[in-house]
C-alpha cells in the first residue's frame, strides 16, 4: 500500500461497501415486511369474501356458491385456496385439486390463527384461519372453521428479483462512485505526480530546479526543495572545484620534484650511492602521488555526471585495455560477448582498467585473472575475477567506498581508490557493482550497466 491513491480508494470502498451492505439489508428487510402486509391484506380479503359467500347447504353443510368464488379459487392449482369446514362437514374450492392441502386444526369459537406457512405438496402457503358461528344456523350454532390459503412463489420470486436488481444497483453504483472517485484522486494529485517528475528530472541532470505554478499545499514544499537543491549543488561544486584546483596545483610541484630525481639518478657516477636509494624512493612517492591525484581528478570529473552519450562495446574497451594493461606474467582467460552501452568510452576504458589493475594488484604470484562480457534482461555486464587473497561477504561492499584497502598497505601500492572509481563510473552510467568471494579463493567483481537501447528509457544517475 505504498500508493496514497490506493489507499484512499481503499478506505473508501471499504466503508462505502459496508454502507451499502447495511442499505441493502434494510431496504431488503423493508421489501419482505410490505410483502408480509400485502400477503395479510390478501387473505384477509379472501376471508372476508369467503365468510360473506357462505350459504347453507341442503346436507347441513356451508359452501359458497361457484358464481361467487374468485376465479382463482375456481380454477386447479392458482395459487390460491380455500376451505370451510366444521366436525361432520368439509368443502374444499376447487383449485385443491389434485394437490394435498392441510389447513391445520379446527378452531374454537372466537379463534382467529395467526399468519402460519406450511407446503401443499411443493408449493409453500400462507394460512389464515377463523372461527365462525352463525346466529341464524338452521343445525343449532355450529362452529365453522374458514381457511384461506395464498401461494408464496410469486412473492418469493417478486423478493428474489428486487434483491437481484438491487444488488446489481448498488454494485453499479459503487463501481461509478469509485471510478469518480478514482478520477477525482487522479486530479486532485496531479501535482504531486508532477512533483515526482520534476524530482527524477533533477536526478537524471534534466534540469536544475523544480518549476512553479504548484499549489498552495505544495508550493512551499517546491520552494525548500529548490533552496535545498540550490544550496546542495554548490557545496558539490565547491567540492569539486576545491578537489580539482588541489590536485592541479599539486602537479606544478611534483613534475620539479620528478625532474629534480630524473637529474639526480640521471648522473650516477657523480652521485652517491644513498642518495640515490634515497631519490629512487623519493620517485616511487611522486608516481604514487601522481597516481592518487589522476584518480581524484576522475572521481571530480565524475561528480559532474555524463556528458558524453555514445555506443560503447564493453568487449572492445576490454580488448583495448588488455592490450596495453600490464599483467604480470597473469594468466588471462577472457570471454568477451558484444555488450554494448550508451556512455562515456574514455570512462569505460577507465572502469575496465582499474578492475584490471586491481585484479593483477592483489592477485597471486603467478595466478590467473577472468574477464568476461555478456548482454541479459537488458543489461549488459562485465566481470573481472582473480585468484587472490578472499575477502569476508561483510567487507565486500566496504571495497568500493574510497581509501579501503582491506589487505596490508605495505605489500601493495594501490591508493584505494580504483574500486571507488569503478562505482563512480557505474552508477553514473546508471548501473551497479557487486563483489563476491569466489569459492576457490580470489575476488569476482561484476559491473551491470543498462544495455544502449533499454538505457535511454532508464536515464542516468550523477553522483553527489
Amino acid at each position: 500500500m505504498h500508493s496514497l491513491s490506493r489507499r484512499l480508494l481503499v478506505s473508501v470502498s471499504v466503508p462505502l461497501a459496508l454502507f451499502f451492505g447495511v442499505m441493502m439489508l434494510v431496504l431488503d428487510t423493508g421489501f419482505r415486511a410490505l410483502s408480509e402486509r400485502s400477503l395479510q391484506e390478501l387473505l384477509d380479503s379472501q376471508m372476508v369474501s369467503l365468510i360473506a359467500a357462505a350459504d347453507p347447504q341442503p346436507d347441513g353443510s356451508y359452501a359458497p356458491t361457484p358464481q361467487e368464488l374468485d376465479p382463482r379459487l375456481r380454477t386447479p392449482r392458482s395459487g390460491l385456496y380455500a376451505q370451510i369446514r366444521s366436525q361432520h362437514h368439509l368443502w374444499r374450492s376447487p383449485s385443491t385439486a389434485g394437490r394435498s392441502s392441510d389447513f391445520g386444526a379446527l378452531l374454537v369459537p372466537g379463534q382467529r390463527s395467526n399468519l402460519t406457512y406450511t407446503t401443499f405438496g411443493h408449493d409453500r402457503v400462507a394460512i389464515e384461519s377463523r372461527a365462525i358461528q352463525f346466529a341464524d344456523d338452521p343445525s343449532g350454532k355450529r362452529t365453522l372453521t374458514f381457511s384461506v390459503a395464498v401461494s408464496l412463489s410469486p412473492y418469493e420470486e417478486e423478493l428474489w428479483r428486487f434483491r437481484r436488481e438491487l444488488i446489481g444497483w448498488f454494485i453499479g453504483l459503487m463501481l461509478v462512485l469509485l471510478v469518480t472517485l478514482a478520477g477525482l484522486l487522479r486530479w486532485v494529485l496531479g501535482p504531486v505526480r508532477r512533483m515526482e517528475r520534476e524530482i527524477h528530472e533533477v536526478e537524471e541532470g534534466r534540469c536544475e530546479t523544480l518549476g512553479a505554478g504548484y499549489p498552495r499545499e505544495l508550493s512551499g514544499v517546491a520552494t525548500n526543495l529548490n533552496a535545498l537543491l540550490l544550496g546542495e549543488r554548490k557545496r558539490v561544486t565547491r567540492y569539486r572545484d576545491t578537489l580539482g584546483n588541489l590536485a592541479h596545483s599539486l602537479k606544478t610541484p611534483l613534475a620539479v620534484m620528478r625532474a629534480t630525481v630524473d637529474v639526480v639518478l640521471g648522473n650516477p657516477d657523480s652521485t652517491p650511492g644513498d642518495l640515490r636509494a634515497m631519490a629512487t624512493d623519493i620517485r616511487a612517492a611522486v608516481d604514487h602521488a601522481e597516481h592518487l591525484i589522476g584518480a581524484l581528478l576522475i572521481l571530480a570529473r565524475n561528480e559532474r555526471g555524463l556528458t558524453v552519450h555514445e555506443e560503447v562495446d564493453l568487449a572492445t574497451a576490454a580488448e583495448d585495455v588488455l592490450d596495453t594493461a600490464g599483467l604480470g606474467g597473469q594468466r588471462v582467460h577472457a570471454t568477451l560477448e558484444p555488450a554494448v552501452i550508451s556512455g562515456d568510452p574514455v570512462l569505460a576504458e577507465h572502469l575496465i582498467a582499474n578492475l584490471v589493475d586491481n585484479a593483477v594488484r592483489y592477485n597471486t604470484a603467478v595466478g590467473d585473472i577472468w574477464i568476461s562480457t555478456r548482454t541479459a534482461a537488458g543489461s549488459s555486464q562485465l566481470t573481472v575475477a582473480n585468484t587472490g587473497p578472499v575477502i569476508s561477504p561483510a567487507d565486500a561492499g566496504r571495497i568500493f567506498q574510497p581509501f579501503q584497502r582491506l589487505h596490508d598497505r605495505t605489500s601493495h601500492d594501490g591508493s584505494g581508490l580504483g574500486l571507488a572509481i569503478v562505482a563512480s563510473i557505474a552508477a553514473i552510467h546508471g548501473g551497479t557493482v557487486t563483489a563476491r568471494p569466489r569459492n576457490d579463493g580470489g575476488l569476482s567483481v561484476t559491473v551491470t550497466i543498462p544495455s544502449a537501447g533499454a538505457a535511454e528509457g532508464a536515464g542516468f544517475a550523477a553522483v553527489s
